[in-house]
């Protein structure tokens, strides 16, 4: 069966026709919005700035944005856990900075350190490293929907796959790298080709979208606009503006008019490879300025009055629609979206950075700031950490210091069920990218390559990258990453959703891959005593000694004279084990 048809469009049309039979669309499509009125919710509010949360522990915040977090739980009868161990505190790090565990030498060279500043200095080094931009990729790559292939495919025909992705992935590790401050991250990637041709890799981001067979339709092309509009508007403003695709937002102030604005922009670009010099780029290139008609009710052949291209009359300085002229409006959409005046963009990056490091974002539902959305557990720290993140420059590496920096980052986990106003850390599980490296790192095998490589399939025995060069398919996401929660490429992601299976524990225990690097640890060190070899795989896989307990378990599982030869097991026991599956 040829996939044809986006998911969010399929959705769209089922709730379409669930309103219809039930009789109420035509009254929700024809609501009145009041336009100041709108504005005055929250997200829609300049982020404002104010004096610091007075606090009763004052010598306990490290940072300012501490004194946000104590105040809210001072004010519910809460105090905060205790600062974790420096064991705990070099995994975590290692993990949220570049998504790889430290090494055994590396947590025996803090633990023994009583160099002031010790901590600060760790932070400094991690953030300096090429793997921080591996980390950040992780995070993004999934928000723009990135993949190398379509959902659809007949027969042999691949032309529609992009056989050049990883340039993309490849210019989003160097600017994560090179701290490009967030605004020119956003105005790259929407219209780099008007700043020259050094960034044109940065068009990947629309250029890697989903293309449907019969583009030549409007009905077609209309899905692939609907993409673009989602993709650019919940990765960056956090707002569901496809839902207006058909009729006005059912629930925000964003009209049908407002959609097809947006749409019209995309409606006036076409996909392209340009080469300059291997390297060749996916990318966009204005084509016609073309200014779309309302569809109605998603009709394309139904056709009402039509909207010049511009952005969401929401976000407008006045009452009026900002309207773009410049060729397809690609330069002028990025330049409204990091507008000072808009109080989303800073906002939104803020919460997704939040969310990276400390397991839950400030604003749950991190695509969705509108009235269907969650809302803030930390008002007023949001507000504070936007405003510094614009003053700062947009800078992704200041931003994710100042957190890591904090008081509140530096507590030992909790087993609090609702854990929304940070009364400790949350524990967390590896994601399917760390979990992978992880064990490539604990064997002794992981390659650190050029990140401009061609990408392998996860499933390659031969892959012994890092999981974020794998080859991302829409047609058919690999096995592991799909067990572990790796989003559908298809579409946008707001985040990582954390299930927990039998499929996974079954995964580990029969996985080629697993034992592949189990053997590989079991062949190390044979020549050493029975206690020896247990402590020396420990140090490998957890970069640190076993407890007595664990020492006594151990040699208890080689006391039958069966089990001498079956090290690969018990490494592999080690490689399924929560204290290497999870970070306190």
């Amino acid at each position: 069966m040829v996939r044809n048809i986006s998911v969010q469009s399929r959705c769209r049309v089922t709730v379409f026709l669930l309103f219809f039979v039930a009789g109420i669309f035509p009254v929700l499509a024809e609501k009145e919005i009041v336009w100041k009125k709108a504005r005055e919710f929250w997200s829609f509010q300049p982020p404002r700035s104010g004096p610091l949360p007075e606090v009763v522990r004052k010598e306990w915040p490290r940072k300012d944005l501490d004194r946000f977090v104590l105040r809210r739980l001072e004010d519910a009868g809460l105090q905060p856990e205790s600062e974790a161990g420096k064991r705990t505190l070099l995994r975590r790090l290692s993990f949220d900075l570049t998504g790889l565990p430290p090494h055994v030498d590396e947590v025996e060279s803090f633990l023994e350190s009583k160099e002031p500043g010790a901590y600060e200095k760790l932070v400094d080094r991690l953030l300096a490293r090429p793997q921080f931009g591996e980390r950040l990729a992780s995070m993004w790559l999934p928000v723009m929907r990135y993949a190398e292939d379509q959902a659809h495919q007949v027969g042999n025909n691949g032309k529609f796959f992009y056989p050049h992705a990883h340039q993309y992935r490849k210019w989003v590790i160097a600017a994560f790298n090179r701290d490009l401050g967030f605004d020119q991250f956003v105005r790259l990637q929407l219209a780099a080709d008007y700043h020259g041709q050094e960034d044109l890799a940065a068009l990947g981001f629309i250029g890697l979208g989903p293309q449907y067979y019969n583009r030549g339709r409007l009905d077609v092309q209309a899905e692939e606009w609907e993409d673009r509009v989602d993709t650019v508007t919940r990765g960056f403003l956090g707002l569901t503006v496809a839902c207006a695709r058909c009729h006005d937002h059912f629930y925000d102030p964003i009209t049908t008019e407002d959609y097809h604005a947006m749409a019209g922009v995309f409606a006036s670009v076409s996909m392209d490879s340009r080469k300059v010099g291997e390297e060749t780029f996916h990318v966009v290139k204005d084509a016609k300025a073309r200014d779309l008609n309302v569809f109605i009710r998603g009709n394309v052949e139904d056709k009402g009055a039509v909207v010049p291209r511009g952005f969401l009359r929401i976000l407008a300085d006045d009452e009026e629609r900002q309207t773009f002229g410049e060729g397809s409006g690609r330069r002028e959409l990025a330049e409204a979206i990091i507008d000072p005046g808009n109080p989303l963009t800073a906002r939104v990056m803020v919460n997704r950075l939040w969310g990276e490091i400390f397991g839950v974002p400030l604003v749950k539902s991190a695509s969705n700031f509108g009235t269907t959305g969650d809302r803030p557990s930390h008002p007023f720290l949001l507000d504070y950490l936007a405003i510094k993140f614009r003053e700062e420059g947009w800078s992704m590496k200041a931003l994710v210091r100042e957190m890591v920096l904090s008081a509140t980052y530096r507590q030992a986990s909790t087993r609090r069920e609702d854990n929304a106003l940070l009364a400790g850390m949350n524990r967390r599980r590896l994601s399917a990218e760390m979990l992978r490296d992880a064990m490539l790192v604990a064997s002794g095998e992981l390659v650190f390559t050029d990140p401009g490589g061609e990408s392998l399939k996860v499933s390659d025995k031969n892959n012994l990258r890092r999981t974020v060069y794998a080859r991302i398919s829409r047609k058919e996401l690999d096995s592991f990453l799909r067990q572990f929660d790796y989003p559908d490429a298809n579409v946008h992601a707001a985040g990582r959703g954390v299930t927990t299976t039998p499929m996974q524990k079954l995964y580990l225990l029969n996985s080629p891959f697993v034992a592949a690097r189990a053997a590989r640890l079991a062949d190390a060190d044979e020549d050493l005593g029975k206690e020896e070899r247990i402590e020396r795989l420990f140090r490998r896989i957890l970069a640190r000694g076993p407890s007595p307990s664990e020492l006594a378990g151990s040699l208890l599982y080689f006391e039958d004279s069966t089990r001498d030869l079956d090290w690969a097991g018990f490494a592999q026991v080690l490689l399924c084990s929560n204290a290497f599956l999870y970070r306190d």
